[in-house]
């Protein structure tokens, strides 16, 4: 009897990918392992620093620049993250910032430079609000998941463990914070801090309307070996994610599958301003354009050595297809 083709998948425990985790969905051809349980730090680390895993979701800028040094490892449009940023902009209250430009020569703190939130923070500040990214010093608390050498006049200083980028904010030891996450000081209520943009959810929606660009936070990794194997995988892989996230969205368009008063408020909103399929795959050409501009950033601020495409960063059989071709290899 013919048998199926063993894949480990790690990704986020999302309701887009529910369908595949409890089976509804299986790609044609793979006995998928699906490893949800942990988080996206480690997720990234594991797959980019040690290969633990055949495929995994992982972080945008971290795998362009992976790509550049060679590693192995290729990718499909499947992009299961994304978010807008401005919201995760803190600064210390007592520094006196009050608009982007005030952060031209301070000193802000990051998880690690190639987090692909601040990626694109980094490139957001420098091309909509005139902040160079080299007219500031980079604060970082943990290592990249793939190495790199600052390009000349980056400023950037590696923290010792057991120092915290968030604590630094709070006690003024940094003067602004861009995260991947609402942090705690900012939960707990610590008028020491604050955003940058206040009312971030209209710089978000003002942003999009201006770029068209809800950004892809991370890409569906593949190991090369994997594709150099069994070539149609990918395309399987597609097909599964598609109809995953399709049987996702019928779902969640109930009002009463999420315990929120002005759910269907919310969904209706997101379609009015991001369009009928924000989350969508595939290389149309909002998500073409999306990657462009990230793997712009990239190369403009010394990552990359060339300056990737859109078709370069996926598997083959994906460049020159746009949404729907996929469905006809």
């Amino acid at each position: 009897m013919p048998k199926n083709i063993p894949l480990t998948l790690a990704c986020g425990n999302y309701e887009i990918v529910r369908a595949l985790k409890d089976g509804t969905v299986a790609p044609d051809g793979i006995d998928l392992t699906i490893l949800t349980d942990m988080d996206s730090t480690t997720r990234h680390w594991r797959f980019l620093r040690e290969g633990h895993f055949d495929v995994a979701e992982t972080s945008c800028s971290s795998y362009i620049v992976a790509r550049d040094k060679g590693m192995a490892i290729t990718a499909i449009p499947v992009f299961l993250h994304r978010r807008f940023r401005h919201g995760f902009v803190f600064v210390n209250t007592s520094k006196g910032i009050k608009k982007p430009t005030d952060l031209i020569g301070k000193r802000i703190g990051i998880k690690s430079f190639l987090v692909t939130a601040i990626h694109w923070m980094r490139g957001i500040l420098e091309h909509e609000y005139g902040v160079p990214h080299k007219s500031v010093e980079w604060v970082a608390e943990l290592d990249e998941d793939v190495d790199f050498n600052p390009p000349p006049g980056l400023k950037i200083t590696r923290l010792p463990h057991d120092k915290s980028v968030e604590t630094m904010l709070a006690e003024g030891e940094i003067d602004a914070l861009i995260h991947s996450d609402i942090i705690k000081p900012m939960e707990a209520g610590d008028p020491r801090v604050a955003r940058l943009w206040p009312d971030y959810k209209a710089e978000e929606i003002r942003f999009y309307k201006k770029t068209q660009i809800f950004p892809i936070m991370h890409v569906m990794g593949i190991r090369q070996e994997i594709v150099d194997r069994h070539p149609w995988v990918p395309v399987n892989l597609f097909h599964a994610f598609e109809k995953s996230k399709a049987i996702a969205m019928k779902r969640m368009a109930n009002p009463r599958i999420v315990p929120l008063a002005w759910y269907l408020e919310a969904w209706n909103e997101q379609q009015e301003v991001l369009g009928p399929d924000p989350w969508e795959y595939g290389l149309t050409d909002k998500n073409r354009h999306t990657m462009a501009t990230i793997a712009g950033y990239s190369h403009e601020q010394g990552l990359t050595a060339r300056l990737w495409t859109p078709d370069d960063l996926f598997t083959s059989v994906f460049q020159g297809r746009k949404r729907g071709d996929e469905f006809r290899i």
